[in-house]
């Protein structure tokens, strides 16, 4: 998998791929070498993820912005309230 087919693939794509990994390596039937290439790919996947959001949460903050707000964090959980 080469960075430029990873930057081209779906957020959800990769989280699920991500999702299966973790699954995968959670019930430890793979030998080392299996578990270390499954982890390597995990770590690639995460990195990928976590730029989207990070990206989003950019895009999200500067629309808050020109609609005049002040970008406030707010836990999911106080919004519920």
């Amino acid at each position: 998998m080469n960075k430029e087919n990873l930057e081209q693939r779906d957020f959800d794509e990769v989280l699920k791929e991500l999702e299966g990994i973790v699954s995968t390596l959670e019930k430890g039937d793979l030998n080392l070498e299996e578990s270390l290439k499954k982890f390597e790919k995990g770590i690639k996947l995460s990195t990928h993820c976590l730029k989207k959001l990070n990206e989003a949460e950019k895009k999200i903050e500067i629309l808050v912005e020109k609609m005049g707000g002040k970008p406030e964090v707010v836990s999911y959980e106080e919004e519920e309230e």
